[in-house]
């Protein structure tokens, strides 16, 4: 099995001597950068070693046709379970399952079709000794995440991704920071290359984020405009009168006009009858909508996204706008609906 390579590992970086003069904000803006710096260092030998083992991360996972179980203890385990949630928000069927509460019970949770991914730095955790095992008694495919290709994880698994050998930014050397940001970067290039395997779409990620910001954003405009009977529409030839009130009770403000084909060809607004009423000569109301209207009315479609809907009717200073389709009204959206969902 192919396992990415490694690069020398140096000493735990040390931190600088406070002296009297820098004080302590130069000495701790030195010590956080320097962990953002060995985090840089971290990504980029991952990147570098970034090959084959990967690719059969990718076809282990892709080609299970149920979840993937992942797992792990500690600090691994934290990271474990944003790994698992990010694959499951993405499209690939994802939970945590706690190595410990594994060998109490929750092995059960893990069943034919799943792949489980194990995460251990030193690939030595005792807690995922009986969750290997049980990988390996039913035939459960296992991808490893560790630092070690020699421990006993890399070696039980059937695909292992191997972390560069880089310092922890810890100056002792010892809590897991520039190694638990490798492993979150790799877990979400996992997660990425699945969701482009599999063509996920920004509608699929949003029936998973339904509650969310994320997902109020990714509304569309067919999901908030108004329909069918809601449609406040006229012939060219409506009485003015008429107009007026089909614009009142359909309480949009506006009315378009179509012709009898359906298809829109202007718009009469608020600000429409205050023009005519200014610089009319004669009486408002003996005029028609087509006298009234203006052409050209700004449209939108049903399948764009509400929050550039709202952006163009913001450029276009309109509050309302009709959702058309070949030229014929099938809904009518206003501000206020894209505003009131919080798509924005």
């Amino acid at each position: 099995m192919a396992k990415t390579s490694r690069v020398a590992k140096d000493a735990p970086p040390q931190p600088a001597p406070v002296s009297a003069a820098g004080g302590r904000a130069a000495a701790d803006l030195a010590a956080g950068r320097r962990v953002m710096a060995q985090a840089r260092a971290g990504i980029a030998a991952l990147e570098e070693n970034l090959g084959a083992a990967f690719l059969a991360c990718l076809d282990l996972i892709g080609g299970i046709s149920g979840r993937v179980i992942v797992s792990g203890v500690g600090k691994s385990g934290h990271v474990g379970r944003k790994i698992a949630a990010t694959l499951a928000s993405t499209g690939t069927p994802a939970f945590f399952v706690h190595a410990g509460e594994a060998s109490h019970g929750d092995l059960g949770m893990i069943a034919a079709g799943d792949a489980v991914l194990a995460i251990s730095n030193s690939g030595e955790a005792a807690e995922l000794r009986d969750l290997i095992a049980y990988t390996r008694r039913y035939g459960i495919p296992l991808t490893a995440i560790t630092s070690r290709a020699s421990s006993t994880l890399a070696q039980s698994a059937d695909c292992v991704l191997v972390l560069p050998d880089v310092a922890e930014a810890c100056p002792l050397g010892l809590a897991p920071t520039t190694s638990t940001t490798m492993t979150l970067a790799l877990g979400d290039a996992i997660a990425v290359a699945l969701l482009e395997r599999r063509g996920f779409t920004a509608d699929d990620y949003k029936v998973f984020h339904p509650g969310g910001q994320l997902g109020r954003k990714l509304f569309k405009v067919d999901e908030l405009m108004h329909v069918g009977a809601e449609l406040p529409l006229v012939k060219p030839a409506t009485p003015m009168a008429d107009v007026v009130l089909t614009m009142t009770q359909k309480t949009f403000g506006v009315a378009g006009v179509v012709d009898d084909a359906g298809r829109l060809m202007g718009i009469v607004t608020d600000g429409d009858l205050r023009r005519h009423m200014r610089d009319s000569t004669g009486d408002l109301f003996a005029l028609t909508a087509v006298d009234v209207m203006t052409k050209t009315p700004k449209t939108t479609r049903r399948s764009l996204l509400a929050a550039e809907a709202l952006r163009r009717m913001n450029e276009a200073k309109v509050t309302c706008v009709f959702v058309v389709e070949d030229e014929i009204p099938v809904g009518i959206l206003r501000l206020h609906d894209i505003l009131r969902a919080g798509a924005v």
